[in-house]
């Protein structure tokens, strides 16, 4: 379903085919504090094993790994992936490089423009999300954008000592389609 890995303009970023020549904007991501806090991550990250992986997402036709660009700079990735050929849904990921690029509109885009890729150019029905309920800020975007909370999952996420919830997040292709049309 996403064996074409396409580029995807809009006013603010270019979303491209992930590839090595983004591993430092990764790096940087995976590296700072607020984006794991965000994010869950609890894992560490090898330079080289980061390498490896962005040169090896096109050759995945389950899934869509795009750099998000502002201008010539890497400010994050979205990630369609999870695929469920059969129920004709995937699951939504996102992640920008860090606190000096929050709040200014490049998560919003590359969101609209990867949903609009998916079900403009693909059959997909559903795609999800899962967000921490501690971020805020995220949740609101989702919202602003179609997505819809579906429910929760408790203490899904312990990060210093505390137990965090998982709110999961949905929007269909009817929905998309309605609100892209100004019909929400």
């Amino acid at each position: 379903m996403f064996a074409e890995k396409p580029t995807l303009k809009g006013a603010r970023v270019t979303l491209r085919p992930v590839g090595p020549e983004h591993v430092d904007g990764l790096i940087e991501s995976v590296s700072d504090p607020d984006v794991r806090r965000l994010t869950g991550s609890h894992a560490t990250f090898d330079p080289d094993q980061l390498r490896a992986w962005y040169a090896t997402r096109g050759d995945h036709p389950d899934r869509l790994d795009l750099a998000i660009m502002a201008g010539d700079e890497y400010v994050g990735e979205v990630v369609l992936n999870e695929l469920d050929a059969p129920n004709l849904s995937c699951n939504l990921r996102i992640g920008l490089v860090g606190p000096r690029v929050f709040g200014k509109g490049y998560g919003t885009e590359a969101i609209e423009l990867v949903l609009g890729h998916a079900f403009g150019t693909t059959p997909l029905h559903r795609i999800r999300l899962g967000v921490y309920a501690f971020n805020e800020r995220a949740r609101h975007v989702y919202k602003k954008i179609g997505f819809v909370e579906e429910g929760v999952e408790r203490d899904a996420l312990l990060w210093d000592g505390q137990w965090h919830d998982c709110v999961l997040m949905a929007i269909l292709r009817p929905e998309w389609q309605a609100a892209s049309r100004g019909l929400a």
